[in-house]
């Protein structure tokens, strides 16, 4: 800790220094805003954190104070494998490149703790039946150990990096019920826990009065050597809640509205907080299911602050009374115990009566896409002509209908399009709620005792996301009537919300392929998003976890729910949705009944022991990683390779192509996929050709440890259109040092590397939207992309091409691809990259720093997106990993520690 004034607080348990905000922040700072002020005063040092950035979040609220960067110290940083595996690999791939630079490789480690939860490689290819979570975790290792063994040597080498093994839960539901301190007590100081974690849904924890947010893998690594974190001070959008929600619906219902009512007031880079008499309405799993969801509102996270529930819940998931008692004590000195009176002075606020709230679904693309149950089959209707499959002498007609062949003891069924493929209760958004899986428990209940049952070609799952889950199910009684509906248990993981669903039923797969029928899934989760959830299935909803089961029993998005039967009863009276909805009552007394805090204590007690697969695990301990050259999971990347010991000048772009010419809302997921491998793609045959067989190419995710994978996957989603190639959906281009030949975008890539010539990408509005996803950046910069130019970017994807030396450019206001023309095929330059930033204007506002393009004959000025003197640091190094180890070394002047 710097040296300064400091205050003590004191608890039955023992006494503590704090960075009092007492005669600092006034009454009118929102709660999150005390919480980044806390840290800078605590963190001063004059070089890095300077009294300027105390003064800008002290006068909080001002324009000015809205364009001054400060650097945050977080307390923890937060990862799950998928992101951690490369996080890892660059760490080791570090580590290679200090001692090749004449530097202890030791010090390539963690500063602070930094937690990793392995929850995003099961995948549910088995699924409805007793072993199905069994023969899915040994399906796990079988393709994944070598990655297990790489995080075990991590954690052998590196001090302060805890891995939480597979099969405890999903790391926010893990982090939310055990791993998140609120209030941090170290070296005797007591200050907040401020969580950057490698997935953008770290936002959950805000629900229990942590703040934090998600953040780039590659940001992620930084934080984890000791960088600060640099960033705007934000906007704080204060969100009223009044009245209550009305019986029949949910905690789902509710995080669709207030998602769809965030994108619509436009909430990106901000911050929004809750207040109100509202918040007391709401129970913690709630919130933290609201806060879940806070990127898909586009805002950095959504901030719940801690009052007498956060107390109640922190008790009750057992943990210690020093603990509890040190929560409530800071919370109360600090200003940061929630009032229901107190309205701070936010940039906005929007409001929402809860009593407004009605079941809703979302999607077929996107989760701020509501739709309300009561209008769902003809919001279905309208949008499936859009969705269809192209086929040679369409349309397509919508109300077609297919013969389908079960095989075996099924039978052959007549599917239309709109049927319903996957049937999945899954996510931590909503399976950290008991109140919804209690719910979805009574109503299987229900469906079960009425002689209903699932249709035969849903693929229906349930994944929780921890052991509490599956425990206080059995104790309901409710675990036979999931059972018998196919909702067994096939894993502890994120599986279907990442795309990690596996495959379809053997003869719906088919029929899809062959015949083009357009299936829908039905989940649980936070994101639907174009080819994510499977790349055969063409619209995703979410849906809460009773109506994920009314979707799988109806088999089709086709029906009106509210009043169409799902089925009859013994009688031949036909049973309606309501028919079968459990009464609030009921759910509140099986929770009473049946949750309590032995069960998460015993089921975190060994969290980071494993199971006995786990344990069996041998693990290298060397300083240094040693990498197998025939890997197809780990490969050391060429992120340093040519690196020189201290940074240079940026030249301009010159001669540039354009790889692909995008349109809005282009997500990670398109840029880079995480889900399964097709054997077909630029990756599958990759890994065939290195003798990997179909059934283990694995998926995207479980593969991002290796450079060589992820280049092939970069813009490789089955739905991507380029309009370079109008009318072709997938990763493909025109290579124009190939006549304008149509290619794969990774063999045009690797033409246009062998010509030397640079490339850009192009977009629209939200480029980058979704997962913090690094490999989203990574990708495009082993491939050669030195710019992308879009209309606006979603936050932490920006971030994550700084971090590799990838210049954002945007649009000035009122400029698109389309208005000025640009066709993709022109060739571009990009015109004073190096020059000095504008002085701030006359009333000190900071002035975007703009350079001009030349697109053949059109010329245009265009905005940086270098916000902070950091960023642009950042991007003079050529990335983060080069500034790190730059600074590590002590080479560079403009990096010395402070």
């Amino acid at each position: 800790m710097p040296d300064l004034e400091s205050d003590e607080l004191t608890t039955e348990y023992g006494s503590y220094r704090i960075a009092s905000l007492d005669g600092v922040a006034d009454d009118r700072l929102p709660y999150a805003i005390r919480i980044l002020l806390e840290n800078v005063l605590r963190n001063q040092d004059g070089h890095r954190v300077t009294p300027d950035q105390i003064d800008a979040l002290a006068g909080w609220g001002s324009d000015a104070s809205f364009a001054t960067p400060i650097e945050l110290t977080p307390s923890r940083a937060f990862l799950h494998d998928t992101n951690g595996v490369p996080a890892l690999v660059d760490l080791a791939t570090m580590r290679d490149a200090m001692a090749d630079l004449g530097g202890d490789p030791a010090t390539i480690g963690p500063r602070i703790p930094a937690e990793l939860v392995v929850d995003h490689s099961v995948i549910a290819d088995f699924f409805g039946t007793a072993d199905a979570r069994e023969r899915n975790v040994d399906r796990e290792y079988e393709r994944n150990a070598e990655r297990y063994r790489f995080l075990k040597w991590g954690q052998n080498a590196l001090d302060g990096f805890e891995v939480v093994p597979p099969g405890a839960g999903i790391m926010h539901q893990v982090n939310l019920e055990r791993l998140a301190r609120v209030v941090i007590a170290d070296g005797g100081w007591a200050y907040p826990d401020v969580c950057l974690g490698t997935d953008s849904h770290t936002t959950m924890i805000n629900g229990l009065g942590v703040l934090g947010w998600g953040v780039g893998g590659i940001d992620a690594e930084a934080v984890m050597l000791g960088e600060t974190f640099g960033m705007l001070v934000p906007r704080v959008v204060g969100f009223r809640l009044t009245g209550a929600l009305p019986a029949g619906t949910t905690a789902t219902d509710l995080v669709l509205t207030v998602t769809q009512l965030l994108r619509a007031h436009g909430v990106v880079g901000s911050f929004v907080e809750f207040f109100g008499e509202g918040v007391a309405q709401l129970t913690l799993a709630d919130r933290a299911t609201i806060a879940n969801m806070s990127p898909e509102s586009g805002a950095t996270c959504i901030y719940f602050p801690i009052d007498d529930e956060t107390i109640r819940y922190l008790r009750f998931t057992g943990r210690s009374p020093e603990r509890v008692a040190l929560v409530e004590a800071y919370a109360k000195r600090q200003g940061l115990w929630h009032r229901p009176d107190r309205v701070a002075d936010y940039t906005e606020i929007v409001e929402l009566d809860l009593s407004s709230v009605t079941a809703s679904l979302a999607g077929p693309r996107r989760p701020q896409d509501r739709v309300p149950l009561t209008v769902a089959r003809d919001a279905h209707r309208q949008t499936l002509p859009d969705l269809l499959p192209a086929v040679p002498g369409g349309p397509v007609d919508p109300a077609q209908r297919f013969g389908v062949d079960l095989g075996g003891d099924r039978t052959r069924v007549d599917l239309g399009h709109g049927a319903v493929a996957i049937a999945a209760i899954t996510s931590c958004t909503n399976t950290s709620n008991p109140a919804v899986m209690i719910a979805a428990g009574l109503f299987a209940r229900n469906a079960v005792a009425a002689g209903l049952r699932t249709k035969p070609w849903v693929k229906t799952t349930l994944s929780p996301g921890s052991l509490v889950v599956t425990e206080y199910l059995q104790k309901a009684g409710l675990s036979d009537a999931l059972d018998a509906l196919g909702f067994t248990t096939a894993g502890y993981g994120c599986m279907t919300c990442i795309g990690a669903s596996g495959p379809l039923i053997p003869a719906v797969q088919d029929a899809v392929r062959e015949q083009g029928i357009a299936v829908a899934a039905v989940l649980s989760g936070n994101r639907n998003f174009d080819g994510r959830i499977n790349p055969d299935v063409r619209m995703n909803y979410l849906a809460s976890p009773p109506l994920v089961i009314a979707y799988a029993l109806a088999g089709t998005m086709d029906i009106d729910l509210v009043n169409d039967p799902l089925g009859v009863d013994a009688a031949g009276r036909p049973l309606r949705l309501g028919d079968l909805w459990p009464a609030e009552a009921d759910v509140a007394t099986l929770i009473e009944q049946t949750l309590s805090p032995a069960m998460f204590t015993e089921a975190y007690r060994d969290v980071f022991a494993g199971d006995e697969r786990w344990r069996a695990l041998q693990a290298p301990d060397a300083a240094v990683f040693d990498w197998e050259d025939d890997s197809t999971y780990l490969r050391r990347p060429p992120f340093f390779d040519g690196m020189a010991a201290e940074a240079t000048a940026t030249p301009d772009l010159v001669g540039a192509r354009v790889l692909a010419l995008l349109g809005d809302s282009i997500t990670t997921d398109h840029i880079s996929p995480a889900g399964a491998i097709p054997a077909a793609s630029v990756a599958g045959r990759y890994l065939a050709e290195r003798g990997v067989a179909a059934a283990s190419l694995n998926t995207y995710a479980s593969r991002r440890g290796n450079h060589e994978v992820m280049m092939r996957g970069c813009f490789a989603n089955v739905r991507l259109r380029n309009r370079l190639v109008p009318g072709v959906e997938g990763g493909y281009t025109r290579c124009f040092v190939d006549g304008g030949r149509q290619q794969t975008i990774f063999d045009a890539a690797r033409a246009y590397r062998a010509a030397e010539v640079p490339l850009v990408v192009i977009g629209g509005k939200e480029y980058g939207t979704g997962s913090s996803r690094d490999w989203a950046a990574k990708a495009p910069a082993l491939l050669g992309v030195r710019v992308v130019l879009a209309e606006s970017f979603e936050r932490i994807h920006r971030s994550n091409l700084i971090g590799m030396g990838v210049l954002p450019l945007q649009f000035l206001p009122g400029d698109s691809a389309e208005s000025l023309g640009l066709t993709g095929e022109e060739t571009i330059d990009v015109l004073g990259i190096d020059a000095p930033p504008p002085a701030p204007d006359a009333a000190g506002h900071t002035v975007p720093a703009r350079v001009t393009v030349r697109a053949d004959e059109k010329t245009f000025e265009v905005n940086v997106r270098l916000d902070t003197p950091r960023e642009r640091e950042l991007y003079r190094h050529g990335g983060v990993m080069k500034y790190v180890l730059r600074h590590q070394l002590g080479r560079d002047p403009g990096t010395a520690r402070r």
